[in-house]
């Protein structure tokens, strides 16, 4: 806390974070959960990524945009986990006005880049199950990076939102953060300023983003199960259906997290169980993304297989 020049009123200059638990022995237990947790998250999704780009197989566009979307993953994970470890180590628990604004806005563009690298995978899985013999044109190198590009865009704007809005307030009173990491919710509550603004810019912002991505997942796969439901062989529906059960399964838990965290009435649970669901949000999530596309995959696994064997007898 600093002091103004025109009397007592004090502007804050750091937060403080109340974190998960003040249980001495349950911050020693989740450190250890969460730093598993947090290394499996980068050797999983880093591997990925290798494997992606030395695997010649593995390269078209499901797989490009598979190793974007580990790297938006380790990108969640690391906005906020490596400053919460640190914080189980201390007894109060601070963080600075600045890294506060710079982890609301990485967290905020990664977060969003992952919403709408989803939609264009489901984009994608619509254009090879409903358009097999257009997909190499639809789906070229070109407009691959394009779609990738615009959903970085996509994240930069949504994440400037949130980041401009934390720099426009003002907070005079209490610096105490009921969260373990920089969420915006508590924030708007700390400021002192008019915010009326700020969140309607913020709200208009990643509305537009949820929007915008839940059409294209939706209409995507209302077409596709179309397109499988008329397939006439049983084995063709299979083959189909399986490479979409990954991706799938990722919307699901994404956006049932983020749903109940930004949607859901704030009265209908408590400040508990939001930062349990945040946790399962900005942590597991992004661990389990790589172990539901790996271990569900045979090319990516085969792939695996190939290049642990070129290690072996080279």
């Amino acid at each position: 806390m600093a002091y103004l020049g025109n009397g007592n009123q004090t502007v804050v200059t750091e937060f403080i974070l109340l974190g998960l638990t003040e249980d001495p022995v349950l911050q020693v237990i989740l450190f250890i959960i969460i730093l598993c947790v947090y290394l499996v998250t980068l050797s999983g999704n880093l591997s990925t990524i290798l494997l992606i780009r030395l695997s010649p197989q593995l390269h078209h566009p499901m797989y490009f945009f598979l190793s974007h979307l580990a790297f938006a993953d380790i990108g969640i994970s690391s906005s906020v986990t490596p400053k919460m470890l640190a914080n189980f180590l201390v007894d109060t628990n601070t963080i600075s006005y600045l890294g506060c604004g710079i982890q609301l806005g990485t967290s905020t563009f990664f977060g969003s880049t992952e919403c709408l690298i989803l939609a264009v995978m489901a984009y994608d899985r619509f254009m090879a199950i409903c358009s097999p013999l257009l997909y190499s044109t639809k789906m070229s190198t070109r407009v691959c990076v394009q779609l990738l590009v615009r959903a970085y865009i996509g994240g930069f704007i949504n994440s400037s939102s949130y980041t401009y809005s934390f720099f426009s307030f003002f907070f005079c009173g209490t610096n105490t953060i009921n969260h373990f990491f920089c969420d915006f919710p508590p924030l708007v509550e700390l400021s002192c300023s008019d915010d009326s603004v700020c969140i309607v810019l913020t709200t208009i912002s990643v509305s537009t983003v949820i929007v915008v991505t839940v059409c294209v997942i939706g209409v995507s796969y209302i077409y596709i199960l179309i397109t499988i439901l008329k397939m006439p062989s049983t084995e063709g529906r299979q083959k189909a259906f399986s490479t979409c059960t990954s991706h799938l399964t990722a919307v699901t838990l994404f956006y049932g997290t983020v749903t109940f965290i930004y949607v859901m009435p704030k009265s209908s649970y408590s400040t508990d169980q939001n930062k349990v669901v945040s946790v399962f949000y900005m942590v597991v999530i992004p661990m389990l993304n790589p172990i539901i596309y790996n271990l569900r995959n045979n090319e990516i696994k085969g792939a695996l297989k190939r290049q642990l064997g070129r290690k072996m007898f080279s």
